[in-house]
Order: structure tokens, then C-alpha cells, then sequence
């Protein structure tokens, strides 16, 4: 039987899950309204930047908060982000990666059917379960590995689009973009459970991760913009095209990423991918009443998929959301009993 404090670590558990997965599907809704209805497109890649340094300054404020005095916000900053520039270089590790996770993405995406990328790159949800027993030395049921499997089945359902045919000849080569789609999906589970092992191998506060990791990743955002549209971005200026729904869709990112931050903190990265899972369902449920898009089978099939596989990875096992310690063989880590 639960204690009273586990219980309600579970509520606080459930409570992070929930927000992440409302803001996240908020924030998908906004962001397909913006480039739907704004007549002048802003960069998408300056909107990246800008949200790394939202999320670096609310960082810093929920760091004060927790502190409590200017003193000690002072010295926590000065010991664990001025006076550490080794743990500086250890969070840009995940910042560099995801960069070079989107690109590849966007290259894969060049060279693949929108049908076929959507299902390969549905392979970063095991791939994050495997770099979690792998990396973080956990267990996984075969009911677990079941529900992950059936979780990505479930998405690549959802996310289902019938291929079109279309009288423009696009130039593709198939190999280039599986292998592109092959280092995305390796640097998806490699950067979330990196992240995640950072975060629970030491004690330093979460909002200091968070900080040391949102500096690195604005200089990797920041070159990354000017190098993809940094001619178009000196004609018209960085901020071409913003309004005030598109400052909402960046707030709206930048609180995603610290719950997502909270969410890895006290949960694990694929109990993320469960709430990122539910998010996509939840948002083409609000597609289908802002903008008329038609249910089909397959969403419905998919929904009904990603639910139950919930339901199962949700039932009571083993804690995974901590850091195990001690000798354990990788076949026995890979397949719990």
C-alpha cells in the first residue's frame, strides 16, 4: 500500500504529465494557426532562439525563487554556471545534438515520402527505451516493451496521412534520408536520456541545469539561424513577421521545455514520449473542431492504440525514475522479469 508521500509524489508525478501534454497540444494548435493565417511568415528558426532564451530567463527566475536571497542566487550562479565550465561543456552535449537531431530530420524529410518519414521516425520512441536501459543501467517489463512498441504504432497511426499524388517531380534519394532518419532517431534517445542522467546523477537544483544547458543551446540556435537564413534574416531583421500570436506560440514553447525538464526530472524520458504521445492526440482532436479535419479510421485506430498502451506502462511495476545502481547483465536490463 502507497504511503501518504509516495502518493503524492504519484499526484505530482501525474500533475507535470498532464500540464506538459495541455501545453504541448496547445502549443501545437498555435503554431499551425500562425503559419496558417499570418500573410508574413516569421523565421522559424529566430523563434528557436528566442525560446531558448525565454526558457534561460524564467530559469533564472525560478532559480532566485528557490535560493530565496540575492546572496545565495549570487553564489549558486557563480559556483555552478560562472565558476564551471566543465559542466558547461557537459550540458552543450545535448544542445549540439539535438541541432544536429533537426537537421537531419529536415534532411531526411527532403529525401523520404511524408508517409514513410513519418513512420521510421517513429523509431525514436524505442530507441529512447532502449538508451534508457542502456545508459541509465534500468528495467523494463516485457509489458513495458510491449506498450512502447504499441505507443509507436499507435503515433505513426495518428500522424497517417495517404500519400498524394502530385504532378511536380521531386529529386529524392532514398538511402541519403534513411540514414538521416537513422542519426535523428539515435540523437532523439541518446540527447533525452543524457539529459535525464545529468539531471539525476547529482544533486545541483534542476533550474541550474536548466540555465547551463539553455546558454550552450542559444549559441547553437543563434549560428544555426544565421547560417539558414541569415542573408533573409540581415534584409529584413530578426524579428520579421512576429505578432502577438506568435510571441504566444513561443511562450507556449518555452514553458513546454522547462515541464519537459520537470517531467525528465521526475519521471523519465519515456514516460515523455507517453505524454508527447497523448499531446498529438489531443491536438488533432482540437484539429478537427478549429479546423475541420476529417477523423479517419486510422487516427481512430491509432488513438485507441496509444490509450491502452498508456494504460499499460502505467500499471504498477518497478520505479524507473531513478538512476539504478549495481551490477546487471544487458540481457537482463533490456527484458525484466
Amino acid at each position: 500500500m502507497a504511503t501518504p508521500r509516495e502518493n503524492v509524489s504519484l499526484l505530482f508525478k501525474l500533475y507535470c504529465l498532464t500540464v506538459m501534454t495541455l501545453v504541448a497540444a496547445a502549443y501545437t494548435i498555435s503554431l499551425r494557426y500562425t503559419r496558417t493565417t499570418d500573410k508574413e511568415l516569421y523565421f522559424s528558426t529566430t523563434a528557436v532562439c528566442i525560446t531558448e532564451v525565454i526558457k534561460l530567463l524564467l530559469s533564472v527566475g525560478l532559480l532566485a525563487k528557490e535560493t530565496g536571497s540575492l546572496g545565495r542566487f549570487k553564489a549558486s550562479v557563480s559556483e555552478n554556471v560562472l565558476g564551471s565550465p566543465k559542466e558547461l561543456m557537459k550540458l552543450s552535449v545535448p544542445s549540439l545534438v539535438y541541432a544536429v537531431q533537426n537537421n537531419m530530420a529536415f534532411l531526411a524529410l527532403s529525401n523520404l515520402d511524408a508517409a514513410v518519414y513519418q513512420v521510421t521516425y517513429q523509431l525514436k520512441i524505442p530507441c529512447t527505451a532502449f538508451c534508457t536501459v542502456l545508459m541509465l543501467n534500468r528495467t523494463l517489463s516485457k509489458l513495458q516493451w510491449i506498450s512502447v512498441f504499441m505507443l509507436c504504432g499507435g503515433v505513426t497511426l495518428v500522424q497517417w496521412k495517404p500519400a498524394q499524388a502530385t504532378k511536380v517531380v521531386v529529386e529524392q534519394n532514398p538511402l541519403l534520408g534513411f540514414g538521416a532518419i537513422a542519426i535523428a532517431v539515435l540523437c532523439s534517445g541518446f540527447a533525452g536520456v543524457y539529459f535525464e542522467r545529468v539531471l539525476k546523477s547529482s544533486d545541483t537544483s534542476l533550474w541550474v541545469r536548466n540555465i547551463q544547458m539553455y546558454l550552450s543551446g542559444i549559441i547553437v540556435t543563434l549560428v544555426g539561424a544565421y547560417l539558414s537564413d541569415g542573408a533573409e534574416i540581415k534584409e529584413k531583421g530578426f524579428f520579421y513577421g512576429y505578432t502577438y500570436y506568435v510571441w504566444f506560440v513561443i511562450f507556449l514553447a518555452s514553458v513546454g521545455g522547462l515541464y519537459t525538464s520537470v517531467v525528465v526530472k521526475y519521471t523519465d524520458n519515456i514516460m515523455k514520449g507517453f505524454s508527447a504521445a497523448a499531446a498529438i492526440v489531443l491536438s488533432t482532436i482540437a484539429s478537427v473542431i478549429l479546423f475541420g479535419l476529417q477523423i479517419t479510421l486510422t487516427f481512430a485506430l491509432g488513438t485507441l492504440l496509444v490509450c491502452v498502451s498508456i494504460y499499460l506502462y502505467g500499471l504498477p511495476r518497478q520505479d524507473t525514475t531513478s538512476i539504478q545502481q549495481g551490477e546487471t547483465t544487458s540481457k537482463e536490463r533490456i527484458i525484466g522479469v
